[in-house]
């Protein structure tokens, strides 16, 4: 059953709220397409093959993590931009991306769905990122969790094995979490008594800072960690509009 467009997006930016957060970029409708969805087309970032199978998949919105559009991106249409942006001209596709806003939302979010998924139970606001908390830190129940269990779950979850520097106690009993490219938050972990920090991806510096400061340190990907919101933003559309969707997988190992 068709949605107009404008709803669909509406209905996303009251949940979402993309007003409060000083992003890297546009959130919310970023090219506009047909008037009337009836098919979604979820992702991760994107691009040329995203946008392909979306379209070969008779989506009218294409709904992503990484739009795009950034505030360090060029200043001109280059031709890999015109591509893209040709391939929903013409297909007249709409796309919308919601970045740190996904990211932090408490239910559908990146970060509250792998820690509900990993089995973690309270969770605190963390990551604090100009005003707006992007990541959380949660508890494990009763004696917590041993370190080589939440590995295996990340890898479960993830279907990677992350990169780990085992620096921590031998078991966790809080985890910090921001998906993505959030290792500039370890400190802020080591900080606030994690015994453990979750992210996408490191930079050379974290395993130095995981040792020093004696919390397990994981990396399971950028990708891998930032496919859950988006996901579930395409299933609640589908659930409460009537439209189909299809999330499109395009991994990355980064």
């Amino acid at each position: 059953m068709p949605a107009p467009l404008q709803t669909l997006i509406a209905a996303l930016d009251d949940l979402l709220q993309p007003h409060r957060f000083a992003d890297y970029g546009p959130n919310g409708l970023q090219v506009p397409g047909a008037a009337e969805v009836s098919r979604v087309a979820t992702g991760v970032s994107a691009g040329a093959e995203l946008f392909e199978r979306a379209i070969a998949a008779d989506a009218q919105l294409i709904l992503v993590h990484h739009g795009l559009f950034w505030s360090s991106g060029p200043s001109a249409i280059d031709a890999a931009m015109k591509r893209r942006l040709q391939l929903l001209f013409d297909a007249d596709v709409a796309l919308a991306a919601y970045h740190l806003p996904l990211d932090a939302h408490p239910e559908v979010g990146n970060n509250a769905l792998i820690a509900a998924a990993l089995g973690a139970q309270r969770r605190e606001p963390f990551a604090l990122h100009r005003g707006e908390p992007i990541g959380v830190l949660t508890h494990f129940a009763g004696e917590g969790l041993a370190a080589a269990e939440l590995r295996g779950r990340v890898a479960e979850l993830t279907e990677r094995e992350p990169l780990v520097f085992d620096a921590g106690p031998e078991r966790v009993r809080r985890l910090a979490i921001v998906s993505g490219g959030g290792c500039s938050y370890l400190d802020e972990a080591i900080a606030r008594g994690a015994d453990a920090f979750l992210t996408g991806e490191p930079t050379e510096r974290v395993m130095s800072q995981a040792r020093e400061g004696g919390v397990h340190f994981l990396a399971a990907g950028h990708y891998a960690t930032e496919t859950f919101g988006v996901r579930r933003l395409g299933e609640l559309l589908a659930e409460r509009f009537g439209v189909q969707h299809a999330f499109v997988d395009v991994p990355n190992p980064i």
